[in-house]
């Protein structure tokens, strides 16, 4: 048996694993569903020990015992992020984690930072404004709104480097994740704000040590090793925030590759040469040592095909994209703004909600999804305008267009945000997601590949059907304008669902 080395990605919507060889062979696979909890409007959250540590806990023994224990070489995890897990100096959860942007409970304290530190302050040092992506708002909102929670807190930290710690004992955070962690960490100088640290969270929670994410940071510990399947002794590098996890695997290294992420939301990363504001996108710190991305997200994707899907009445998926595939572009003039969770890019509004216009009787199920699928791609459209407003090395020709995750499986989710953006796409052979790239940072962090290893094989290319071009530039427009000429009235529902009623 050739060394294997485990990765691991804990998502939105449920924990993957995988076995890989050092040249990219995927010996092994398993993966465990979750659920994130929404326990308010606009909140989401997730139980670190009752899901992530579980879910890594049974993903592993799995693998481990399909590929067996004598040929794991290391293991690395990553995750969905930035998330916020507080907990006491032992590593125990004071309270469930707050996960990412979809998690909009902290617009005030945002607004607050903002008025305080200064936008500009702020854009020179983090690279972006503060939203709901953003770490340092939500640890003030433990400190401001359960301050006996926050006060039994002594660290925190993003979700990889939880499970990490878990592993190993030890108390790090990737310089990626911590890049997020605005205003917390100075994107520019690649280092903690410390100042500014002190004005977000007080003198009373310990920084987490800084390191990359292929970083070896310590070893599977025994008790950890009773509980995973995982040999005591084995190397964990850190990981990292999962989309930067999957561009690293799938060859996402220069200024001219974008990398698509189909998953609960979508994401898209691409690698800059120098520090850079870019007005609407997240300047965040890469994976290499060193190395800066530009970055965006939506707050839906595959999430919202789940809604669709079960408020159809569960039927077959397959079954209902061909119902959804039958219908014409446009869906029979039906239009769907997915901001069924708020939104990230290109609006930065939590507060936002979905909104169908166009709804006939004669509208069905296939027409739903199909509309869904649409309204997924024009927010991909939306952000890779918004990306190229920015300089690349080679402006003459289009950048490539990796798309990955899981939703990369439907062709017609593929198609239909290629008709929509007018881009090409290539697919990788693998598309299974983060934890791809997981194993191949603990290949590079062990030594056994080199850090220019790069394990992506294209399997298709999804072009552009031309003839589709000039109905979805006309509803780009509506899409465009949907959310400007609805925005007061999302808010304003959401004053009344937040209202407790008499």
């Amino acid at each position: 048996m050739p060394q294997v080395f485990v990765g691991l990605d804990v998502g939105t919507g449920s924990t993957k694993g995988v076995a890989v060889t050092g040249d990219g062979r995927v010996l092994a696979t398993a993966s465990r569903p979750h659920q994130m909890d929404l326990p308010r409007p606009g909140w989401a959250e997730m139980d670190p020990e009752g899901a992530w540590w579980a879910d890594v806990a049974a993903v592993s023994r799995e693998l481990v015992e399909a590929v067996g224990a004598d040929a794991v070489a290391g293991v690395c995890v990553s995750g969905m992020g930035p998330c916020l897990v507080l907990t006491d100096a032992e590593g125990t959860p004071v309270r469930p984690a707050i996960l990412y942007g979809i998690d909009g409970r902290s617009t005030r304290q945002i607004e607050a930072l903002t008025d305080r530190l200064g936008a500009d302050a702020i854009r020179a040092r983090c690279g972006k404004d503060l939203t709901t992506q953003a770490v340092g708002p939500k640890l003030l909102w433990v400190r401001e709104e359960e301050p006996e929670v926050f006060a039994r807190a002594r660290r925190w930290w993003g979700l990889n480097g939880w499970v990490a710690g878990r592993l190993t004992g030890e108390y790090v955070l990737d310089h990626q994740s911590a890049s997020q962690c605005d205003p917390l960490y100075d994107v520019s100088a690649l280092d903690w704000a410390h100042h500014w640290v002190a004005e977000v969270a007080g003198d009373g929670l310990e920084l987490p040590r800084l390191v990359w994410p292929h970083e070896v940071v310590g070893t599977v510990t025994a008790a950890a090793a009773a509980q995973t399947g995982l040999p005591e002794g084995t190397p964990v590098s850190a990981g990292t925030v999962d989309a930067w996890a999957e561009a690293f695997s799938a060859g996402v290294r220069g200024t001219d590759d974008v990398m698509l992420m189909y998953g609960s939301t979508m994401f898209l990363v691409r690698p800059i040469e120098d520090f850079t504001v870019a007005p609407g996108l997240w300047t965040t710190v890469g994976v290499h040592p060193g190395s800066r991305t530009l970055a965006a997200g939506t707050a839906t994707g595959g999430s919202l095909v789940r809604w669709v899907h079960d408020l159809t009445g569960d039927a077959p998926l397959g079954g209902l994209e061909a119902e959804a595939a039958a219908v014409p572009a446009g869906a029979e003039g039906l239009v769907l703004l997915p901001y069924f969770a708020g939104e990230r890019t290109p609006v930065q509004d939590p507060r936002a909600s979905g909104v169908a216009v166009g709804l006939t009787l004669r509208h069905g199920r296939g027409h739903l999804l199909r509309a869904a699928y649409e309204g997924i791609a024009f927010g991909v459209r939306q952000i890779l305008e918004l990306l190229d407003t920015v300089p690349r090395a080679h402006p003459a020709s289009a950048p490539r267009l990796v798309a990955v995750g899981g939703g990369t499986k439907s062709a017609l989710l593929t198609q239909v945000v290629s008709d929509v953006s007018g881009r090409t796409q290539v697919v990788p052979e693998e598309t299974i997601g983060a934890s791809y790239g997981s194993a191949l940072l603990s290949a590079v962090g062990t030594g056994h590949v080199a850090p220019e290893t790069d394990w992506a094989r294209i399997g298709r290319v999804v072009e552009p059907d031309p003839a589709t071009r000039a109905r979805y530039d006309r509803i780009h427009g509506v899409f465009t304008e949907l959310y400007a000429d609805t925005a007061r009235h999302m808010h304003r529902l959401a004053d009344i669902a937040d209202t407790p009623e008499p």
